[in-house]
Order: structure tokens, then C-alpha cells, then sequence
């Protein structure tokens, strides 16, 4: 099943994507309220959904297939992290805590953008990418979830590009504690939610999803892999993401960004001379059982410079 957020006329609906069109939900449904009624009677919903009439696809914005309450991105994929740190960090290598467990941040859930957005450069940047990746949705609450249960708890998955500012993101990794206005601008989401049991079939042995994945910038493509290069499961992160707390149905939980020319950062620090996006380019990421998005990049906000820090004054009473 494919649930979706579309527009049209001007009113926002939730339906699910059939052959004909979208299949509309009852009014005042959202996808988050659908899956967090748990997979079994999403599905029975959504199969009453496509006994309805369609909405041509063509006529309708599809926006992101869901508002979640939280964003959390991990990087799973070994050879992003060697090509990233070379260009954003400076570093050679992969660090060797990579390997010790998951990693991610929370990233801005307000600045989610629909597969066919318009995607404005964040301000004062010039050095733009995208970040192809896929996002697993959480179905149901829990706690210190094993990896069994996490992968019982995924709902289902979608495509996420990480829009990233490379020149802020860089200044701030160096203050030691993460990426901010570098990742917050904008994340897509889309086209669709696919549910967990339409992609079954693409498990391997070890949990793995083997699917393909692309992306092109202005119609040349930029890089490919598959998912199950990852370093961990799905269901490992989401597991990982409970540890000692919890994770609530709607939360999305990206894979970060795969290898092979995922993004252009990485590019860049195996000696690629590739320009950054600028306003015109048109990225599309395409993956297997999941669909396609594609994003126009246009000028963004000027705003005035960042005044900087004061100096201390080392005053310790008024």
C-alpha cells in the first residue's frame, strides 16, 4: 500500500496512490493518524480507500507523505562517511567510532518538502547538495526495542533527501557538536509511504533491503547504489534510536546517505571536481519500489551576514 498527502483545490488530503490516481481517505484523516492505528487496519483503510474514486495524480501537489513527530538521520553507509570526512572534516578515513554503534541527529521536522517541491538555497550558502537516502516510519511506540521488535514496529519506508549547505555545515562540525543551519533548510520526503509488507520480498538474509538506488542532477547521473550496503538493518537503527528511551509511531528514521555518489560532498573528497547545485538544477533520486522525487533548486532568502561572537568580557559580578 502507497499512502500519500496531496493538495488540490487548495485543501490537503490523505489518500492512497493507485494505478487511476489517489484514492482519498475519510475527511479529517491524516496518514500519521493511519499509521498509528498499527499496520493491519492501515492496510484494511487503505484497501477502503481505493473502492473510492481516484484523483488524477497529474491535477494534485503531493506534499510529504506524512507530518512525523520527530526526524532523526543516521549515517549508515561506509563509504559516504570515508568520502564526507575528507571534504567537510577535513579527515582521511573512516573513524573508528563509526563502527562501534549508529549514529544520527534530529534534524528540522518543520522544513519537510513534498517530491516535487521547488527547494530554495539556505542562506549564505554556496555550496549546496542533496543527500540520497531512505527513510524507515515507525508504526508503533516503544521502548528499548530489540532489533526483532524494531523491525516488527516499521510501518514503512519512504525516499529522503537530506538537502545539505556544505560551507555552514563545515564551520560548524568544528565546534563538536553537529550539523545545524547546514541540514535544517529543507528534507523531501515522498513520493509516497510504502508499507513494510510491499517490500518483504527485496529482505536478504541478514535484514537487509536490497534496492536500488540513483540520482541525477539536469538529467546526468550522479551516483547509484544499493540499500543493503548499509552497515546496519533498519531495524538495528530503530532499535539503537530506543535505547533508553523511545521512539513514537510516525517518527522517521533516515538511512543517511548511501555510498558510490550519494551525494556530491563525497565526491568531492575523492577529487571529483563537480560544481555544487545552484538555482536551475533539477535533482531526481529514484528507488526501487518507492518511486521518484524531483526537486528544481531556486535562489533562496538574502539575508544580512552573521555578526560574530563578542569577546568575553571575564566579568563574573554586575
Amino acid at each position: 500500500m502507497r499512502f500519500a498527502t496531496y493538495e488540490n483545490n487548495g485543501a490537503v488530503h490523505a489518500g492512497v496512490a493507485g494505478e487511476d490516481g489517489l484514492h482519498p481517505l475519510p475527511e479529517n484523516t491524516t496518514v500519521l493518524d493511519v499509521v498509528r492505528t498499527g499496520l493491519p487496519a492501515a492496510l484494511d483503510a487503505g484497501a477502503e480507500a481505493l473502492r473510492r474514486p481516484a484523483v488524477p495524480l497529474a491535477g494534485v501537489r503531493l506534499l510529504p507523505p506524512l507530518a512525523p513527530p520527530t526526524v532523526r538521520d543516521f549515517v549508515a553507509f561506509e563509504e559516504h562517511v570515508e568520502g564526507v570526512v575528507a571534504s567537510v572534516s577535513g579527515g582521511a578515513g573512516v573513524p573508528p567510532e563509526w563502527y562501534e554503534a549508529p549514529t544520527f541527529y534530529f534534524t528540522n521536522p518543520y522544513a519537510l518538502l513534498g517530491a516535487h517541491d521547488d527547494v530554495p538555497v539556505p542562506p549564505g550558502c554556496e555550496l549546496f547538495d542533496f543527500e540520497l537516502e531512505v527513510a524507515a516510519v515507525v508504526g508503533r511506540d516503544g521502548a528499548s526495542l530489540t532489533p526483532e521488535q524494531a523491525r516488527q514496529a516499521i510501518f514503512g519506508y519512504t525516499i529522503l533527501n537530506d538537502w545539505s549547505a556544505r560551507d555552514l555545515q563545515r564551520r560548524e562540525m568544528k565546534v563538536q557538536l553537529g550539523p545545524a543551519k547546514g541540514k535544517d533548510s529543507a528534507t523531501t520526503l515522498g513520493p509516497w509511504l510504502v508499507t513494510a509488507d510491499e517490500l518483504a520480498a527485496h529482505h536478504d538474509e541478514d535484514g537487509f533491503l536490497t534496492l536500488e538506488m540513483s540520482v541525477s542532477a539536469n538529467g546526468a547521473r550522479i551516483g547509484h547504489d544499493l540499500l543493503s550496503n548499509m552497515g546496519w538493518p533498519f531495524a538495528e537503527l530503530v532499535s539503537y534510536a530506543s535505547r533508553g528511551t523511545w521512539v513514537r509511531a510516525g517518527d522517521v528514521l533516515g538511512s543517511g546517505t548511501c555510498g558510490n555518489g550519494g551525494c556530491l560532498a563525497e565526491l568531492w573528497g575523492r577529487g571529483r571536481d563537480i560544481p555544487a547545485l545552484a538555482p536551475g538544477d533539477v535533482v531526481e533520486m529514484t528507488v526501487e519500489g518507492l518511486g521518484t522525487i524531483r526537486n528544481t533548486v531556486i535562489a533562496g532568502t538574502t539575508l544580512p551576514p552573521v555578526p560574530a561572537a563578542r569577546s568575553r568580557s571575564g566579568r563574573r559580578t554586575r
